[in-house]
């Protein structure tokens, strides 16, 4: 039977797009359907201040009748502007374990690129390098944190199979309350918390939205020039900060202001995913409901490190505040237990970032999870 490709209009037609998701991991145990609402408003135009700077194609495949796969194709202007190396992107690439099927999705996704001058294909993406990232090829058996891709261990071999070569390998560490810190790293937390002008101070709710401007100025500055960077911008922190205020925990997200100013952030959140993972992506009729009480009221065990950053200015002062890094790993980590988190999930790292992957596994932090990007000439 051949194998039919659909094109799915962004902010309309998405409805088999979310679904092929659902028919790839049916029988997935470590699979966390994404909300169905949080995709749809992901994928549309309306909702999604990427598609300001971006163009995007949604397809689907289709065998004996039934969605066997999907995969987006997108053409970032922001990146472009960034890195000037004519790069499209793939993403939501998610399909049976069938290299027809795969062949045929990535053929047309990379079509669709070169059509509008790509030269090179790099994900997946979805739908750019600031939200879900990567192949996994390690850690199947864990169910994918908040913000997090997962993918069938078959994937890996199809978008090789496809002539994808690896691009760069990512890695997740797993924290327990177990946790025991080095003397060294302790020690460096003490004399931080003990400088007069330095306060670790919790994210204040009350003017979120300020705080979020703020958080995201400092990743732009701690950021910039790092592979896979593309800036944040006004209405994509806005967009950011509507939804993180949803979720957010002030007990274990916080900010490092130094003489009244914030040069560090350091932003755990709770792992809605664990609050979410039996409603099959369905708010309606009760999930809501599901989803409040778990994340607000019994709140989850585990969480995720998303971000953290210092400014460089505050980096280059080596001799006072080098150790403000390492503090800020034992805060959040403090505040975590303390607050009855199990387990935290730090993501992601570059394979090739020797100092920070050395200082978080001296922490004892465990490296469980690996993602691959891939990329292909055009």
């Amino acid at each position: 039977m051949s194998i039919q490709i659909r094109e799915h209009t962004p902010g309309r037609d998405v409805d088999d797009f979310i679904a092929a998701g659902h028919e790839v991991y049916r029988f997935d145990p470590a699979w966390v359907p994404p909300l169905d609402f949080e995709i749809k408003q992901r994928l549309s135009p309306k909702h999604n201040p990427f598609f300001n700077h971006a163009d995007v194609a949604l397809f689907t495949a289709w065998k004996d009748g039934r969605v066997v796969g999907r995969c987006s194709a997108s053409v970032d202007r922001e990146y472009l502007r960034v890195w000037k190396d004519a790069t499209g992107f793939f993403g939501f690439f998610d399909t049976i374990d069938d290299q027809n099927v795969a062949n045929a999705l990535l053929e047309t996704a990379e079509k669709w690129l070169r059509d509008r001058g790509m030269k090179r294909v790099m994900g997946p993406f979805s739908l750019y390098p600031n939200e879900e990232v990567g192949v996994l090829i390690e850690g199947f058996e864990y169910p994918p944190v908040i913000m997090m891709a997962h993918s069938r261990p078959y994937q890996q071999r199809l978008a090789e199979a496809a002539g994808y070569e690896k691009e760069k390998d990512l890695f997740c560490w797993r924290y327990t309350d177990r946790l025991e810190f080095p003397k060294r790293t302790l020690k460096a937390w003490e004399q931080i918390k003990a400088l007069p002008e330095v306060k670790l101070r919790s994210v204040d709710m009350s003017r979120f939205d300020e705080e979020i401007k703020t958080i995201m100025e400092i990743y732009n500055d701690a950021w910039e020039g790092k592979w896979g960077y593309v800036p944040a911008l006004p209405d994509e922190i806005e967009k950011m900060g509507k939804d993180l205020k949803l979720i957010v925990d002030p007990d274990i997200a916080f900010m490092a202001d130094v003489n009244g100013k914030s040069m560090g952030m350091c932003i755990m959140l709770p792992n809605m995913n664990e609050a979410i993972r039996d409603l099959e992506g369905k708010l309606l009729p009760f999930g809501w409901a599901k989803a409040a009480f778990r994340l607000k009221v019994k709140h989850p065990r585990s969480s995720r490190l998303m971000l953290l950053g210092i400014r460089r200015e505050l980096r280059s002062n080596v001799k006072r505040y080098g150790g403000l890094s390492a503090a800020m790993y034992v805060e959040v980590a403090k505040r975590g237990i303390s607050k009855g988190y199990r387990w935290g999930e730090l993501s992601w790292t570059r394979e090739d970032d020797a100092p920070i992957n050395l200082g978080i596994r001296s922490m004892g932090a465990e490296l469980y999870k690996k993602y691959r990007v891939y990329r292909k000439a055009l």
